[in-house]
């Protein structure tokens, strides 16, 4: 393995291990200082608050009954292992698609064991909003997720078009020249 594949591995695992870990410290921070002060912190008036939610589904609320817990554990497993083959699969060099590839996984991860550990489900505690118009309470791992995931949408779409692709995109001769440029 070259010293810049070891190098990109270190920061795809680097980046991984610090979401999981800021996510970690971040809910349990939220959990312990929350729960004593009644669930809910203005921090920046009423647009920023610090607010404890468990939430036993998945992002905006997305519920599936009794078996929530169940069907959004087996679906992470199912996109990290998805996430596992676009990691194998990314050309050394390709530092966006990396990054992005290790904010989402270390998202899922975060999340993941927060469902894992708690029946009550994944930890959520920022809340955004402006009165009664609010945005569903998120994490640090929501945040690198929807991140990583835009990043990742980006990067793909950036990337090179197929070969075949191209030639629809050459600059056209004018009607009626021919490649030696005599018109005719």
């Amino acid at each position: 393995m070259t010293s810049r594949r070891r190098g990109e591995r270190s920061l795809f695992w680097g980046a991984v291990l610090a979401i999981v870990a800021a996510d970690a410290l971040t809910k349990a921070v939220a959990v312990a200082s929350l729960r004593s002060l009644h669930g809910e912190v203005p921090v920046l008036g009423d647009w920023v608050r610090w607010r404890l939610v468990y939430n036993p589904g998945a992002a905006f609320g997305i519920h599936a009954g009794p078996w929530s817990r169940v069907i959004f554990t087996v679906l992470t497993v199912v996109a990290l292992g998805i996430l596992a083959r676009v990691y194998q699969t990314t050309r050394p060099g390709d530092r966006g698609r990396l990054l992005a590839v290790a904010l989402v996984t270390g998202g899922a991860v975060g999340n993941l064991v927060d469902r894992l550990r708690s029946a009550l489900g994944v930890v959520d505690f920022i809340d955004v909003g402006l009165g009664d118009l609010r945005w569903p309470t998120f994490n640090v791992a929501d945040i690198a997720v929807s991140t990583g995931a835009l990043l990742l949408a980006w990067v793909l779409w950036s990337e090179e078009e197929p070969e075949g692709a191209r030639a629809d995109t050459a600059p056209l001769e004018p009607l009626g020249a021919t490649s030696d440029g005599s018109g005719g």
